[in-house]
């Protein structure tokens, strides 16, 4: 039979700032070897053998991020996308109302029996081989009408995951005994040198009628919630745009609300290389380690009488003089060190950005958009300087801005724009200005990419400041 992967994409990776924010957050940051997690977690399910439509359950606001991510995966590859379905959440709720509504989706699109395999799109697995024997594995208990959760192998006393105790022997895993929250140091080594404990990796395998069984009888209310939310979508193509009573539903994860809960639950013992990629630590561990220890993704670098500190600076060069144990990462609009013991902090930072209002924790200067994207190059009292490229045969809404004019000048490509009550076309090395209050539109009709350079100035430069009067991609 068929299995349906389900990709959860919606963790905000707070760990991992200054990278990860919320316009871009973890799944969709740059790896080492320039593949996001979630092209890799396409990639896994690519993979598999007897899978179904791909579904992916992600925030509304991450939808053409996750298109574009595919497509480009596809393209790497030169294989077609498998047909793939979208589940668009208003607001983030945590697993259990992502694992409902994917159930109650499948349980309509595929029927009672459907076997979901949900794989969060921010893990990293360097034996895909092994991956799959866990599959196949998972998918005969799923199938016995077991809720099914992959239990990885510990290498180390980790007190950043929670642990699964394994129990009586089944047929393809284990009967779970009990679940452990993260521990301190000393029960972490306790658990380890037991022998009977995995990490809990967050990646489950279920039958659709089984996981709603569970959530009737262990969370009602949130199944509820959901069930509304589903009814209420709004369906386009291949997406469902769930209501807004999803964000009612419990924010909850599945372990709480049905897998701590229920009787029926198993695991399956896997060693297939996993990284949650959680923290900056872990994040290192995706480059080599020199002679001192050092692991460095970086444009150019100078150590000297440096050990065991990991460095991530891909754009410009970085210089570190005798010392240990220190984390740097640098981008573009933020600098992140850090001592090494201290990974699990960095949302501490992000808390604190938060209460002061700060935008290091929303945006990069590099902000993506269904049409391409713009990088703020400068900005200063009453005027921003914009690099704007946007892709073949896309277009910027038709919009107004009430406290900024603009100045368009035509780097390469050619660009349609809409004027007021003028239309024309922009070729390189031309330019083009639009008045505060004048409605326009900018098009890039060509086959390569449009690059531009916008100079705007006024009294207000703020992104909200802009009135959209027709979308093609639905933001009015």
């Amino acid at each position: 039979m068929q299995v349906i992967p389900v990709i959860l994409s919606g963790g905000s990776g707070t760990r991992l700032w200054p990278l990860s924010r919320k316009s871009q957050p973890k799944p969709f940051i740059p790896l080492p070897d320039g593949e996001t997690l979630i092209q890799k977690t396409l990639q896994r399910i690519l993979g598999l053998e007897s899978t179904g439509p791909v579904l992916t359950v992600t925030n509304r606001d991450y939808y053409f991020l996750t298109r574009d991510a595919y497509a480009a995966c596809a393209a790497r590859q030169s294989r077609k996308l498998p047909a793939s379905s979208y589940l668009l959440e208003p607001t983030g709720r945590n697993t259990a109302p992502a694992i409902a509504a994917a159930a109650l989706w499948a349980q309509r699109q595929q029927g009672e029996d459907a076997v979901l395999l949900f794989l969060p799109a921010d893990h990293v697995i360097s034996d895909e081989e092994r991956f799959r024997d866990a599959v196949e594995k998972a998918v005969h208990l799923a199938q016995e009408g077991y809720l099914v959760t992959f239990g990885i192998i510990p290498t180390r006393p980790e007190t950043g995951y929670g642990y699964i105790q394994q129990g009586q022997p089944l047929s393809h895993g284990f009967r779970v005994q009990r679940f452990v929250e993260k521990p301190d140091a000393e029960t972490a080594e306790d658990l380890l040198q037991s022998g009977h404990y995995l990490w809990n990796s967050g990646m489950f395998c279920l039958r659709a009628s089984d996981a709603l069984a569970g959530l009737e009888q262990h969370a009602p209310e949130l199944l509820q919630s959901v069930t509304n939310a589903l009814d209420q979508a709004v369906v386009n193509g291949d997406t469902w745009e769930l209501g807004a009573v999803f964000g009612q539903a419990d924010d909850i994860s599945i372990d709480y609300a049905l897998m701590e809960k229920a009787d029926n639950v198993a695991v399956v013992r896997a060693g297939f290389g996993w990284n949650d990629v959680g923290s900056w630590t872990a994040y290192a561990e995706l480059s080599p380690e020199d002679n001192e220890g050092n692991r460095l993704h970086a444009a150019e670098s100078v150590l000297v009488g440096t050990r065991n500190c990991m460095v991530h600076s891909p754009h410009r060069l970085i210089a570190l003089v005798g010392v240990e144990d220190i984390m740097v990462v640098d981008t573009p609009d933020a600098i992140l060190v850090a001592h090494r013991s201290q990974d699990q902090e960095v949302k501490a930072v992000v808390r604190e950005l938060k209460a002061r209002g700060h935008a290091a924790t929303e945006v990069h200067r590099t902000a993506h958009r269904p049409w391409g994207s713009y990088t703020v190059l400068e900005e200063g009292d009453r005027f921003k300087i914009k690099h704007i490229v946007v892709k073949p045969k896309e277009q910027i809404s038709l919009q107004m801005h009430h406290h900024r004019s603009e100045h368009w000048i035509v780097v390469s490509g050619t660009a349609k724009i809409v004027n007021g009550e003028m239309e024309k076309l922009i070729l390189t090395n031309e330019s083009a200005y639009i008045p505060a209050g004048h409605v326009h539109r900018l098009e890039n009709p060509g086959v390569i990419e449009l690059v531009m350079i916008e100079v705007q100035s006024g009294e207000y430069l703020g992104e909200d400041d802009i009135v959209r009067f027709q979308d093609v991609y639905g933001r009015c």
